[in-house]
């Protein structure tokens, strides 16, 4: 079903916020329902071309083919002796994408305040999978790498056509964008819109509680806002 149209002059006030969503909670076990996973959706999506990627969460550069081609694919050198000769070459191999890679996804959204109805209202623009980076030597986790950038609305037909698994009922599937829509995920702010463009972790760097604590504030704040709207 397509998005109900709204007049941008029915649009006083937004707000952007990116999201995390911990595929190691239970609540969001469907991202990673073995059959098929999320991930492995659009990642085939990205390299038959059914969806366009972006470098960014801008969505103004689509990530070109090579750079997309590393991110699902690793490529390996391996030493190979000639057992005749036992002369040494090295042979690139190319190992497919594990789904098991990526434990957590971003999500872009916006929230809006629309007029006509009197509602607080909220749209997702994208979704990024998220990497975790080894060090090839020692195997200590390095950093966290965001392998593209999907924009939802533009994919969101293309989801459509996939199901999302149903736990509490095998006769009533949702499909991704019934998922989105509804959102039927648990998700942490990480960063809102601000004057320096922080993420919580750059404002808490050692502290990880305070950073929960602050994502939780946010909500709060936002669901009193509009709860403020009305009086009783």
């Amino acid at each position: 079903i397509p998005y109900e149209p709204v007049r941008e002059a029915d649009v006083p006030w937004e707000k952007r916020m990116w999201r995390v969503i911990d595929l190691r909670e239970k609540i969001n076990a469907p991202f990673t329902y073995p059959q098929m996973p999320l991930i492995q959706i659009l990642n085939d999506a990205a390299a038959n071309g059914d969806i366009t990627v972006f470098r960014r969460d801008n969505f103004e550069e689509p990530l070109p083919p090579e750079e997309l081609e590393q991110q699902l694919y690793r490529m390996d050198t391996i030493r190979v002796q000639d057992p005749e000769t036992y002369e040494e070459t090295i042979k690139v191999t190319r190992s497919d994408f594990n789904p098991d890679d990526v434990r957590r996804f971003r999500v872009k959204e916006i929230w809006f305040y629309d007029k006509e109805v009197s509602r607080l209202r909220n749209r997702i623009l994208g979704i990024s999978p998220i990497r975790d980076i080894y060090d090839d030597d020692t195997g200590l986790f390095k950093r966290e790498q965001p392998m593209y950038w999907v924009y939802f609305p533009a994919a969101r037909e293309f989801l459509a056509s996939f199901q999302v698994f149903n736990g509490a009922n095998d006769a009533a599937p949702l499909s991704w964008a019934d998922y989105f829509d509804v959102r039927r995920f648990s998700s942490f702010v990480y960063k809102q819109t601000n004057v320096r463009d922080f993420r919580l972790k750059d404002r808490y760097p050692d502290d990880r509680l305070e950073q929960l604590y602050e994502s939780e504030r946010i909500k709060n704040d936002l669901f009193n806002f509009e709860h403020d709207f009305w009086s009783y």
